[in-house]
């Protein structure tokens, strides 16, 4: 056992040195990439995904089929492999083993501990070509393409909404199910993600200290202001494949891709009018309750949205 570990070693020594070799010479891109060239000879039909080996392929294919055999004894959220449930349970035991150095944030895993200590540098050295925007490391950045190349092979069950990526879709799931387990300890609000409390949270200080030296308006993240920021350029990087509309941001695109299905998964109790997302049918209920939070200043007429609220503003 030894000698095969020292042998080991001594290839593992070899292709280091030969690695190190290959960044300073001419020949190392070339070289590389037909090695990987070899080394993947089994693709995915689904996304494209290259692999070494058929076994490797037939356990990623489990994605596609939604066979998820593995199930969590808490919660009852299923997986496709094992691994994934025992690194699942760690959410409930509350388990963080890895902590940041600079800010003393834990994770579970410890490639979120490394993707997070990114975040300290500031450097993002991979850029898109299509919109722009950088990023940390090379992985995310072939995710954000999947964007601009249109390609959704996860769809969901219940509507029909496709997702560049598997993890995207699960999250979804959510809003059918109507679990929304991360809440607000101050106002008691529900979060599908936590993300989303931790955005929310920030309402509750008060404090906006990113403003736009555009307009003067102020946020609480400064990926909000970048955000912000697209409007004032009027650059529309995301395009309808089928009508060819453009939009600023993504969700703005996804959101209108429901319109060409036809799909209006959300229903109103009251009167039976379905909707292509759920905020729209939160908006139509106001009609029924009653309520009508923006009222005019100038004359005290109430509006159950802000768009009519700001059309009345404008006609005087």
């Amino acid at each position: 056992m030894k000698e095969e570990r020292q042998d080991l070693n001594e290839v593992e020594g070899k292709y280091q040195d030969q690695k190190d070799h290959d960044v300073n010479g001419e020949k190392s891109v070339s070289c590389s990439f037909k090695k990987r060239e070899v080394k993947r000879p089994f693709s995915c039909s689904q996304c494209g995904n290259t692999f070494t080996c058929n076994k490797t392929l037939k356990n990623h294919m489990l994605i596609h089929t939604g066979i998820k055999p593995f199930s969590c004894s808490q919660c009852g959220k299923s997986f496709t492999y094992n691994r994934n449930r025992i690194r699942h349970m760690l959410i409930h035991t509350g388990s963080k083993p890895f902590s940041c150095s600079q800010c003393g944030k834990s994770f579970i895993r410890k490639a979120h501990l490394k993707s997070h200590l990114l975040t300290h540098t500031s450097e993002k050295p991979f850029s898109c070509s299509q919109c722009g925007t950088t990023f940390t490391c090379n992985k995310t950045l072939k995710n954000h393409m999947l964007n601009h190349t249109g390609i959704k092979p996860f769809s969901c069950s219940q509507c029909g909404k496709s997702f560049t990526c598997n993890r995207n879709r699960i999250r979804h799931m959510l809003i059918h199910t109507g679990i929304k387990p991360f809440s607000c300890s101050q106002c008691g609000k529900s979060f599908i993600r936590e993300a989303h409390l931790k955005s929310h949270l920030l309402t509750h200080t008060s404090e906006k200290p990113f403003s736009c030296s555009q307009c003067g308006n102020t946020f609480t993240r400064k990926k909000s202001l970048e955000n912000h920021m697209l409007i004032h350029t009027g650059k529309k990087s995301f395009f309808c494949s089928q009508c060819g509309k453009g939009f600023i941001y993504k969700v703005s695109l996804r959101n209108h891709m429901i319109i060409h299905t036809g799909i209006k998964p959300f229903s109103c109790s009251e009167c039976g009018k379905s909707f292509t997302c759920n905020r729209n049918l939160s908006r139509h209920m106001l009609i029924h309750t009653g309520i009508k939070p923006f009222s005019c200043s100038e004359c005290g007429k109430s509006f159950t949205v802000k768009s009519s609220l700001n059309n009345h503003v404008n006609s005087y």
